[in-house]
């Protein structure tokens, strides 16, 4: 017998320890879902213009807040994901659990209505760059791209609208290539990151408040605890939720900072009076070239194609909790026929806003953000009560920072709640 036979190699801890690492990430990587779908969906349409303008109007100088917002979207977005997972409700079961129907109707209604405006929103921008890529009138693209959609979620099972969904948030990588062929001023960009700047003007705390509002939305915390009850895990995945969460939020965030470094760099100093994607794409075209202007649009078509599902996923699963309705994108249209009537009846009206001309792109865009405002720093508080009561978290409460960066959260929703309404007010 051999020296090899009598005594086996065996595998070293080294080897073993990086073979379990492998391991490990791989399974975080197949279990990479509703964390990662929300931050895409987070860069819809609406958010393109909203960061474009951003920095457009004042530059570099609010990428430090953008920053600084990462920690609070990813602490809002876990705590949620995992009171959904170990209490095994949505958000308004919850609310309606622990504080009153009344509430959660209210807050369901708020939801909607906003979600609703940004449909039509959405669905006007995709409308508009296909209207300017063929020259045919926008109203010729909404029926087919709305069909799509509803298709798409109607009649797919989840598994595969999870993959095209996950499929699209990577397409929006479109959006950091287009800063880095803006060519923006390195140095700047890294101090006005890490080094805050305030400026006192309306313009610079207008945008700010755009930015923010547009960041941290109602819509995405619905979305996310629906489809984590949705992806049915158990109690002890609770703590594994962090890194989808965290993955999708610091994604999500990259994006919007590469949205504004490519406003600032194409766009700042030329006073671009920039409304709507419309307006946007004029703009771009003679700043950026046609490359750049591609770019632009391919990430529009996409991301609206990702965020359109999710606002009206929300509002159908909001809508279908409220009232004790059976939910969920795995089962078949007969089987929920409240979830899914509501899902394309939002679509079906943000199509009717947009024909209709009742509401400009801008005042859907104004007034969904107003609403957001008002609904936001109520399900902050919320979400901060639930997790870290005991009773009916158990061990699974958040950590001290997340309560840290929550709670700082809900004083900057306020604060922006406070502001928006006093505009709207005023």
């Amino acid at each position: 017998m051999s020296e090899a036979q009598r005594f086996p190699a065996t595998p070293s801890p080294f080897k073993a320890r990086i073979r379990a690492d492998i391991e490990k990430n791989r399974q975080r990587l197949e279990e990479l879902g509703p964390g990662i779908i929300t931050g895409g969906a987070g860069d819809d349409p609406a958010g393109i213009v909203t960061y474009t303008v951003v920095g457009a109007t004042t530059g570099f100088s609010q990428l430090w807040l953008l920053l600084l917002s990462t920690p609070m979207m990813i602490a809002i977005q876990d705590m949620v994901a995992r009171i959904a997972i170990v209490t095994g409700k949505s958000l308004p079961e919850i609310t309606t659990a622990f504080y009153s129907k009344k509430l959660t109707v209210l807050m369901v209604t708020l939801l909607a209505i906003a979600n609703i405006l940004t449909i039509g929103a959405d669905l006007n921008a995709i409308a508009v760059i296909f209207h300017i890529i063929s020259g045919y009138p926008t109203v010729t693209f909404l029926i087919p791209i709305t069909a799509l959609i509803a298709y798409l979620v109607t009649f797919g099972r989840y598994a595969t609208v999870k993959k095209v969904l996950i499929g699209l948030t990577a397409v929006l990588g479109v959006y950091i290539l287009s800063a880095i062929l803006a060519r923006p001023p390195l140095l700047e960009v890294l101090e006005n990151t890490f080094i805050p700047h305030i400026e006192p003007s309306s313009t610079w705390t207008i945008a700010a408040l755009g930015m923010l509002g547009t960041t941290i939305s109602p819509y995405l915390l619905f979305w996310q605890a629906s489809e984590e009850h949705e992806e049915k895990k158990s109690v002890v995945q609770a703590d594994e939720v962090s890194f989808d969460t965290l993955v999708g939020m610091i994604w999500s965030n990259l994006l919007a900072y590469c949205m504004i470094v490519a406003g600032a760099a194409m766009l700042y100093g030329t006073h671009a009076q920039i409304q709507d994607v419309s307006t946007l794409a004029a703009a771009l075209e003679p700043a950026a070239g046609r490359y750049a202007f591609a770019l632009f649009a391919l990430g529009v078509i996409v991301s609206g194609f990702l965020a359109i599902p999710v606002l009206a996923g929300s509002t159908a699963y909001a809508v279908a909790d409220t009232f004790g309705w059976r939910e969920g994108m795995d089962n078949k249209v007969s089987d929920a026929k409240g979830f899914y009537i509501v899902f394309v009846g939002a679509l079906i009206v943000g199509d009717i806003i947009d024909m209709s001309h009742a509401l400009s792109v801008v005042d859907a865009l104004y007034y969904s953000q107003v609403l957001d405002g008002m609904l936001i720093p109520v399900l902050i508080g919320i979400a901060l009560l639930i997790a870290n009561n005991r009773t009916i978290m158990g061990e699974y409460l958040p950590s001290r920072w997340s309560n840290v960066f929550a709670i700082f959260a809900l004083l900057v929703t306020l604060a922006l709640t406070g502001v928006m309404l006093w505009q709207w007010i005023g």
